[in-house]
């Protein structure tokens, strides 16, 4: 029997987990035809089959599965083995793979990444922002943002930034036609301006005042995944906008929008990064960590 590749091994590793030759692909920023072409060598080396493909998914077979079982941890260790010379150099070097909400990478990250950057000259920072709650290991990524709400159990979790808030808004010339809302039931009554994941969810307004806890999902003249056009919406007088307080800043302080509801928009727990436990923490992962919490001299 040849002797397998270990690159050939670590493919299989990751299409394993992915559960797909392209999601392995996406995370590792190859093609997917590369990862098929090593998965196809080391079935050809070991004599048996790994894999079962289909149009629609890719399962480990019996033996695939028995492989993988013994190979991650191996090659854990190897990944662990050459992150140790990391340990020799002024400033660790490699890439550091984050998965991360769209909120998080417009209002919480441009504040870290820049500073982060210039202190790590040596890692190369790659962000995926979407909202799809994935398994980001799966996917490729070394860690992943997300709210406590959204966090695994088995998960290691680091506050990334303090505590922030949504906000209710509509423009001055809304607030004149219609009056201003005191309660959010009140908002059953106006039209507002309501966001779509892209997972296809339609958000919920959510509002919090003395332990009552108000979920409304009003109607309203557009639907968006969009937050810019949903700003101008809102700017324009086509209804209430309720976001993150940062999205609605820039609007709010120009004139263009004005908070409502106010007391019912207490301040909630700000995203965590969040990692697997690990003996060997590769030298990007463990430099960022370092970094915010030493932003974070309270954590």
């Amino acid at each position: 029997m040849a002797s397998p590749d270990l690159a050939d091994l670590d493919a299989f590793a990751a299409v394993s987990r992915a559960r797909s030759f392209r999601g392995a692909a996406v995370g590792r920023g190859v093609s997917p035809s590369s990862l098929s072409e090593a998965v196809r060598r080391l079935e050809t080396a070991l004599g048996v089959r790994l894999l079962n493909r289909t149009t629609r998914s890719v399962t480990p077979t019996e033996a695939g599965e028995r492989l993988l079982e013994r190979l991650a941890p191996a090659l854990a260790d190897v990944a662990g083995a050459l992150d140790a010379v990391n340990q020799f150099r002024d400033s660790p070097t490699g890439t550091l793979k984050l998965n991360v909400p769209i909120v998080v990478a417009r209002l919480v990250l441009p504040d870290i990444v820049g500073p982060f950057l210039k202190a790590n000259p040596g890692i190369t920072l790659e962000i995926t922002a979407e909202d799809n709650f994935v398994d980001v290991l799966a996917a490729g990524a070394d860690a992943g943002v997300r709210y406590g709400e959204r966090l695994e159990k088995d998960m290691i979790a680091v506050p990334l930034s303090g505590p922030q808030r949504y906000q209710a808004a509509a423009s001055p010339a809304f607030l004149a036609r219609h009056g201003t809302p005191r309660h959010p039931r009140d908002l059953l009554s106006l039209p507002c301006i309501r966001h779509r994941f892209s997972s296809g969810a339609i958000i919920v307004m959510e509002f919090e005042k003395d332990g009552e806890i108000v979920r409304i999902a009003p109607d309203g003249p557009l639907i968006s995944s969009s937050m810019e056009l949903e700003l101008r919406a809102a700017e324009e007088g086509l209804g209430v906008i309720a976001s993150f307080e940062g999205f609605l800043a820039a609007s709010v302080a120009a004139g263009r929008l004005v908070p409502i509801l106010e007391d019912w928009n207490p301040p909630f727990e700000g995203p965590f990064l969040y990692y697997p436990s690990r003996r060997h923490m590769p030298a990007p992962l463990r430099a960022f960590i370092d970094f915010i919490r030493a932003r974070r001299p309270e954590s």
